[in-house]
């Protein structure tokens, strides 16, 4: 029998206010009533690719420069790091579903934060350092836009009224990695996030390629 994706899981990258930090202004509002629909099936898992495979995939201006440099694949949900164009990590990664990918294009790390706060964007709930906390113990953002977003998200339709923000973080859902589950947030493994995140530094290039 099919399993359903649990409420949580897809909500949980939506929009986060960073206590201490940049305020989120965007509330969602989830409709019902002649909207309502059954959840779609849970998205399968991405089928892995070689090393060599993967570097096929980078465009080649990325081979050339130098520094550290994040390239996340959509499509193979993987993260690679490159340093000096040399790729030194591959990290399997859930990214956005259908109707709210992860925004693709050159973007830079914005934000970094150790134990981060998330509130829930419906009920206001503030959760922090823990299990339950959606976004693990790591995050790193590195998108925002404030124009609002609306649409079925394979659970629920959602209004999106403010800023939503994008970015690389932990999760307590170990199976969603490697799958496309999330609002456009990145999803990876605690160990992997930690490990990234003392990489990583405010102004590293993101490139997003579908």
């Amino acid at each position: 029998m099919l399993r359903l994706r649990p409420r949580l899981l897809l909500t949980a990258t939506l929009t986060l206010t960073l206590v201490s930090t940049i305020p989120c202004l965007a509330r969602a509002q989830v409709q019902g009533g002649e909207t309502a629909r059954p959840p779609d099936p849970i998205p399968p898992l991405a089928e892995p690719i070689s090393e060599q495979a993967s570097l096929q995939r980078i465009p080649p201006d990325l081979l050339d420069a130098k520094g550290l440099q994040l390239v996340l694949d959509r499509t193979h949900r993987q993260l690679m790091v490159l340093r000096d164009g040399v790729l030194t990590h591959r990290f399997p990664a859930a990214v956005g579903t259908e109707g709210w990918e992860t925004p693709a294009g050159r973007h830079r790390v914005l934000q970094k934060i150790h134990e981060p706060v998330w509130t829930h964007p419906v009920t206001g709930e503030n959760i922090g350092q823990g299990k339950r906390n959606p976004l693990g113990s790591r995050w790193i953002g590195f998108y925002r836009d404030c124009k609002g977003r609306s649409g079925w998200d394979g659970e629920q339709y959602l209004d999106i009224d403010g800023c939503t923000v994008a970015g690389f973080h932990g999760t307590p859902y170990r199976w969603t990695v490697g799958r496309a589950v999330s609002h456009g947030c990145v999803r990876l493994y605690e160990e992997n996030v930690q490990e990234l995140f003392d990489m990583v530094r405010l102004g590293t290039r993101v490139t997003v390629i579908p």
